[in-house]
Formats: C-alpha cells, structure tokens, sequence
C-alpha cells in the first residue's frame, strides 16, 4: 500500500510538473505583461494605482476553493451515473494521477492570471489621466448614430424592451450570467485533460482580449460611454432617457449601483475591484466572442447558438448603457481576426515540416 502510495504521489508529481513546463510560454507571459505594467506606473509615479491585492480574496476563493469543488462534485456525480455498480473504479479514475495534475496545474496557472488580472486594472485605471480625460465619446455617439440610420441604437431597444421582467433578465444575465459563463470556460479550460489540446491557445487568446481591447485599445479611443455621456462631454441630454430608464420607474438596473460605484472612484482618483472605466472597445463582448469561437471549432451547430448569445450580449451592453454599439462592432472583429491569426500560428502544420503532404511536395518537384 505503501509503495502504491508513493508511486502514485510521484506520478502526480511528475504529470504536474510535465503541464506546468508545457504553459512556460504563457507564464513568461504573464511575467512580462505584470513587470511592463508595473514599470509603467512606477515611471509615471502612479504606484497608488496597483491592484493587484484587490483580486487575492475573490481570485483565490473562486479559483481554489468554490470552481474545485463543483469540478470534483460534478466528476463525482457524473461517475456515478455514468458507471453504477462500477463506481469505484470511475472514481479512481476521477482521482488519478493524470486527472488531478490537470486540475493542480490549471489552479497554478489560474494563480498567474491573478496578477494579469491585477495588471490589467493597474493599467486600466491611469487610462484617463494619461490621455488627458474621455476623448472619443462624441465620435463613437455620432458614428453610433450614422450605423443605426439617424437614431441612437439605445432608443431602438428602449422601444422593444418594455417588460420589467425581460429588463431585470438582461440585468442578470450582464452582471452575473456572463461572469459564470466567462471564467466558468476558463477555468474548465485551464483545468480539465478534455481541454488539454486548447488550454495554451485559449489562455492566449483570454490575455489578449485584455490586453488589445482593454488597454491597447481602450487606451488609444479612450471613451466613458453612454451612461457617462454627460459627464465627459458636458452633454446630457442626450443619454438622459436612458439613464431615466436605468434608474427609476418600477424596475430599477442593478448595473446602475455599479455604475455609480466606478464614477466614484474615478472622481476621487481611487483603486477599486473592477475600477477603470473605458468603452471602446467591449471586454464583455470580445470575451463572450471568444468563447463562442472555440465553441464555433468544436460543433458549428452550438457555435450558432453561442454567436446568438453574443448578439444578445451585445444588445445588452447598449441597452445597460455601458457601451455604444460600435464598441461591441470593433470587438467582435478584432477577436474573430486574433482568433483565426493565432490559430494559424499555432497550427501543427505550420510549426511541423512533417506535416506537409508529399504529394504537394511531389507537385512541386
């Protein structure tokens, strides 16, 4: 007994070590991102700004406790019902050395990924300041209003959506649905063997979408969005039907809360959990395109119905007045075109001269 139990610790510790080695690139990564990130404030003496304590308690919660233990339940249930009388062997199975250095390996990288995360806000937050205040909000509102013919898109869904229910809905699914849904994928990803040939391209693309739209991006069209229209432009009138809409009446958004929680802390010049604001373009929908690309891969089918739920998010984040339409425009198409440049740089075919047909080298002779 003994002797198996060594065995298996040193298989475990062998397949960990053999996941960890094969992510080196995406913690190298992570390390240049956070130290470029952490220069960059040190340099502009903006040091106050640092996040990155603000992820430890909800990162580490969420990532090594709360998704381990739906993980192992749900393997646990599943085995149950899949094997019956033969559960003890699915359970041993569940439990190998290979399936828990996935889930080790995939908590370590999730751990890094706090500090991108961390980064991420660090850099978010002196956004504003660095450019000099919100200075696209007019073009994006008026480019908004020339796609959707002369009208703002707002006004168009205000119109359709009318039931407090259907609104409270689209409420939920922005601030709650979308979270579970989002890093729900990326810790199965980061976690599960089933996920194993995806895990380094997916996390790629996950930092990228950060990094291009949420601070390359979000840095050179530095924009509030509707529902702070009037306070970056002196406007405001223009979204007050909206902010109206948000705020009173029988139904209330609860995205309002947060709303008004980030302005306070971008008028004080305080670091919060979550704080920044920037609009062009969309994270929500670039992060919800992501997925539904990997779905897309995967079963065409469901991949329609994942593009279905981004035009849905999409809507939302309009109708929330976070973003103009076009925020959520330039998203879609820069993650679809990172999407399909990552995987063409990452293709076995590519990176393997024996991969090539002979017969197209036969043709080419």
């Amino acid at each position: 007994m003994a002797m198996k139990a060594r065995q298996w610790c040193a298989e475990l510790a062998s397949s960990t070590g053999a996941r960890l080695f094969s992510d080196r690139w995406l913690y190298l990564a992570i390390a240049c991102y956070c130290i470029a990130g952490a220069t960059m404030l040190l340099v502009l003496d903006r040091s106050d700004h640092m996040a990155y304590s603000l992820y430890f308690g909800q990162w580490t919660y969420l990532f090594l406790f709360f998704m381990p233990a739906v993980a192992i339940l749900f393997d646990w249930a599943w085995t149950v019902v899949r094997f019956n009388e033969r559960r003890s062997i699915a359970v041993r199975r569940t439990l190998s050395p290979r399936r828990l250095a996935h889930m080790l390996s995939g908590m370590v990288l999730l751990m890094g990924l706090m500090f991108f995360q961390g980064t991420f806000t660090s850099i978010k937050n002196v956004l504003p300041d660095l450019r000099g205040g919100f200075l696209y909000d007019r073009w994006l509102a008026d480019i908004d209003m020339w796609l959707s013919f002369g009208t703002d898109p707002w006004l168009h869904l205000a119109g359709l959506i009318k039931n407090d229910v259907i609104r409270a809905a689209i409420d939920t699914n922005y601030g709650k649905v979308w979270f579970l849904l989002c890093f729900g994928g990326l810790f199965y990803v980061a976690t599960s063997p089933r996920a194993a040939a995806l895990r380094v391209r997916y996390v790629s693309m996950f930092m990228l979408v950060w990094v291009v739209c949420g601070n390359i991006l979000a840095g050179l069209f530095i924009s509030a969005g509707p529902v702070f229209y009037g306070a970056v432009t002196g406007d405001k009138d223009r979204f007050a039907g909206l902010s109206n809409i948000l705020s009173s009446g029988e139904w209330a958004s609860n995205t309002v809360v947060y709303q008004r929680y980030l302005w306070s802390l971008h008028e004080s010049g305080t670091t919060g959990l979550g704080s920044g604001i920037s609009a062009f373009p969309s994270v929500h929908v670039g992060l919800i395109t992501l997925n539904a690309m990997f779905i897309m891969d995967v079963s065409p089918k469901a991949g329609v119905v994942a593009f279905v739920y981004v035009a849905f998010v999409m809507a939302s984040s309009v109708f929330l007045g976070w973003h103009y339409a076009v925020d959520g425009y330039a998203s879609l198409l820069v993650v679809v075109l990172m999407h399909y440049a990552l995987k063409w740089l990452m293709s076995p075919a590519r990176r393997e001269p024996s991969a090539i047909s002979p017969h197209a080298v036969a043709a080419s002779a």
